[in-house]
């Protein structure tokens, strides 16, 4: 396993995009409750992209997940299917993704799921709360030790 860096420019990642084991703790939360929780997570990472962080479907709550139909593709990962999230009355829509069939390169995150920092309450690496990537597209978190400018935000599109 790579340790991650003490600070990361998204410009020294590569294109491709890869795939890798994070060593190190993630976490979602929304509405004080755990939504996910895993130390076997994996990164994905991709030039000009803060990593998007990927948890083994057995370290996410399920029941509080519903599969809604919605899918994206991506050029080096596939297809994407989507999640929404229930809390009793308080639903999100498209609160997380996974690829049930990703490409060969990515298959270390098949069934896994990534989680977009800016619809829930808090998303933690290493206890370490993140930002969340602009844009309603891209899921990457941002934490003190990666630099950008980052994709996402308005006019970034054809970077």
């Amino acid at each position: 396993m790579k340790k991650q860096a003490e600070n990361e420019s998204v410009w020294d990642y590569p294109r491709p995009a890869i795939c890798e084991p994070f060593r190190g703790s993630l976490r979602v939360i929304h509405r004080d409750v755990v939504v996910a929780r895993t130390t076997r997570g994996y990164r994905t990472l991709e030039t000009s992209h803060p990593p998007s962080y990927y948890f083994p479907a057995d370290d996410v709550d399920m029941s509080l997940l519903v599969e809604n139909g919605h899918r994206t593709f991506c050029e080096w990962k596939g297809v994407a299917g989507y999640y929404n999230l229930a809390l009793a009355a308080h639903k999100v829509q498209n609160v997380a993704w996974t690829y049930t069939r990703p490409a060969p390169s990515f298959q270390a995150i098949r069934h896994f799921l990534s989680f977009y920092a800016s619809k829930v309450d808090a998303c933690f690496v290493n206890d370490e709360q993140v930002s969340a990537q602009e844009g309603d597209f891209y899921g990457g978190w941002i934490t003190a030790n990666i630099r950008g400018p980052f994709k996402g935000g308005p006019g970034t599109g054809a970077w």
